[in-house]
């Protein structure tokens, strides 16, 4: 058995000054690690979350790890305590909504939005559902 330390993701796009300001500024993450010609970490300092990115066509990097991501078809889920106060706040700071806030059958209040890489953040809150 192989023993996971941490998960997070690690995205490709030339975006990185961008991406940093946008998680910092948003979310408050911090980065961890940062070289503008190469690799962004990111950890949020209140729930542990992290997010990697990786500028395109890195000499380092194997070649899988040169294109620059299609965000089409990825989306990453960032749980917070209340969608309807994270929607306000994202309107209020004019972010790219990608998807409007809505309730979903499943128990989940959720909306997305855009980052400057273009992937899509699905922000979401888990609501107990009646008879669950």
């Amino acid at each position: 058995m192989i023993e996971i330390n941490a998960m997070f993701p690690v995205m490709v796009t030339s975006e990185l000054e961008a991406v940093k300001r946008f998680y910092e500024t948003v979310f408050g993450f911090n980065a961890v690690f940062y070289d503008d010609t190469f690799y962004l970490h990111l950890v949020s300092p209140s729930s542990g979350v992290q997010l990697g990115f990786l500028m395109p066509e890195h000499a380092s990097q194997p070649t899988f790890l040169h294109p620059i991501m299609n965000p089409e078809g990825y989306v990453v889920s960032l749980e917070v305590q209340d969608a309807a106060k994270a929607y306000a706040a994202a309107k209020e700071l004019n972010l790219p909504i990608a998807m409007t806030l809505k309730e979903e059958i499943w128990g989940q209040i959720h909306f997305m939005v855009e980052d400057p890489a273009g992937i899509r953040l699905d922000i979401v809150q888990h609501v107990h559902m009646e008879g669950q």
